[in-house]
């Protein structure tokens, strides 16, 4: 009689212990301090900081490799074939100038793959030694919330797994968005996903979207002998872009051989045989036109990727764009489940996601994480390279600041930076740095640069908006 009076009353004593000790992952079966759904940039980084700082996770990935989109077909092997093909262009166009010349000098397509293909191997297989080394527990297949501690994983093996935490993390990134009319078949009509492997450089290519994606897809191509149109519906590429950088980026990538038609609607696309006919008019009305091409590539923007999550049955509201509501702590409606990354407001970009883990690893920590969206930076990886952070000078108008370049012109401090040319990702940082402690141009401009070196651009830069007074310029 007693055993069975306990047995009726554990689930009311469960409950007890889970309200006076705040175990609100407490399960009798397996148990996760964190469970993370998604193994990308984000989610990754996410779970190697969770090791760090001694809880026990688990890394729920589907993809049947580690990194998510940027390192599988986003980020990486699109870098790996701007390199190549920028190596290329180098040696055809510009090294002869330098006293450097080539007889009979080509490229090997399949080369170029293969080493990309060998970059995300390895970088892909350095993710998983760095969960082991941090005890990172990955599970390989897709996750689905079953409840505020609770995520099913169907797994790669065609079973399945339930993973118990206190707390769980959404880190699934983002995929392309689709466009109307234009059905694709990742050979012919591709996203960034095929325009990765093809299987030959194409005669002609349109890439629909002038965004970073679509002109860094586009001048791998043309620096390998395409002839690249992009078709963008706006009256401009990188709409977000400063306008006069925009301008003078245009113009570098149009005598390089990209041709633009702007504010050009896509109605639809067909595959004939190996050629794809494209119907375009004018966005705000016109004549239609049907251009004859060999690849298209749909590059009209990402959205979050949140299919067969089951947030609707948890009861996690999402925005008009399909992105996940989360407070100041990136927690959602339900306290226990986190989201980072793509699938929250902010910047898409892979950056920004590891930013986030980390600081939302911190928040479960009991410690104060975040991250400041003002400051983190964006890159354009073409030939030149276009690198910004912050404010454009029209933003800042906007607001009603008193502009000189991009910095206050009454209290000279920093609001944004434009680089446009070679290595400007890597000279970005600094004025990220600046940002983020509320430095002047004056802090930047007496501060010594090593010589000589391309940094010193910034030095010159911040003593023209400090002083108006440039040194070399």
């Amino acid at each position: 009689m007693l055993r069975q009076t306990v047995r009726r009353q554990q689930p009311l004593l469960l409950a007890h212990l889970r309200s006076t000790l705040g175990l609100r992952g407490f399960a009798t079966g397996e148990e996760q301090d964190l469970v993370i759904i998604g193994g990308g940039p984000g989610g990754y980084v996410a779970a190697i900081k969770a090791g760090q700082m001694g809880l026990k996770v688990a890394c729920v990935e589907g993809r049947g490799s580690l990194g998510g989109t940027c390192l599988n077909v986003g980020c990486i092997p699109s870098k790996a074939l701007l390199n190549s093909s920028h190596a290329y262009a180098e040696a055809k166009d510009h090294m002869k100038a330098m006293g450097v010349t080539f007889t009979g000098l080509s490229y090997d397509w399949g080369t170029m793959q293969k080493g990309k293909d060998e970059t995300v191997s390895g970088l892909t297989k350095g993710i998983e030694g760095l969960f082991k080394k941090n005890k990172v527990e990955y599970v390989k297949g897709w996750g689905t919330l079953k409840g505020p501690n609770t995520v099913e994983v169907a797994l790669a093996d065609g079973s399945s797994r339930s993973l118990s935490a206190k707390n769980i993390m959404i880190a699934t990134g983002s995929e392309v968005t689709p466009l109307p009319g234009v059905p694709v078949d990742e050979e012919r009509i591709v996203t960034s996903t095929g325009a990765l492997k093809l299987k030959e450089v194409p005669g002609t290519m349109v890439v629909i979207g002038g965004g970073y994606i679509g002109l860094e897809m586009g001048s791998v191509y043309q620096r390998l002998g395409s002839k690249v149109t992009v078709v963008e519906f706006m009256d401009n590429i990188v709409p977000t872009m400063d306008g006069e950088i925009r301008r003078q980026f245009q113009r570098s990538l149009q005598k390089q051989g990209m041709t633009f038609k702007l504010g050009t609607k896509v109605n639809s696309a067909r595959r004939e045989g190996d050629k794809v006919l494209l119907e375009v008019e004018p966005a705000k009305g016109g004549a239609k036109e049907t251009i004859e091409v060999d690849v298209v590539l749909v590059s009209a923007g990402r959205r979050p990727f949140t299919e067969g999550l089951g947030l609707d049955a948890v009861g996690i509201p999402t925005d008009k764009r399909g992105r996940i509501e989360v407070d100041d702590h990136f927690r959602t409606k339900v306290p226990s489940i986190y989201a980072i990354g793509d699938v929250i407001p902010g910047p898409m970009l892979a950056h920004k996601a590891e930013e986030d883990g980390v600081a939302a690893v911190e928040i479960i920590c009991g410690k104060a994480g975040h991250v400041n969206y003002n400051t983190v930076p964006s890159i354009v990886y073409t030939h030149p390279e276009v690198a910004s952070v912050g404010l454009t000078e029209e933003e800042a108008k906007a607001k009603g600041l008193n502009v000189k370049l991009i910095a206050d012109a009454k209290t000279d401090k920093l609001l944004g930076a434009w680089i446009m040319g070679p290595n400007a990702g890597e000279l970005i940082p600094e004025c990220v740095l600046a940002m983020e402690y509320g430095a002047c141009t004056e802090d930047i401009a007496r501060s010594c640069h090593g010589h000589p070196t391309l940094s010193e651009a910034i030095k010159e830069a911040a003593l023209a908006t400090a002083f108006g007074k440039p040194i070399h310029m």
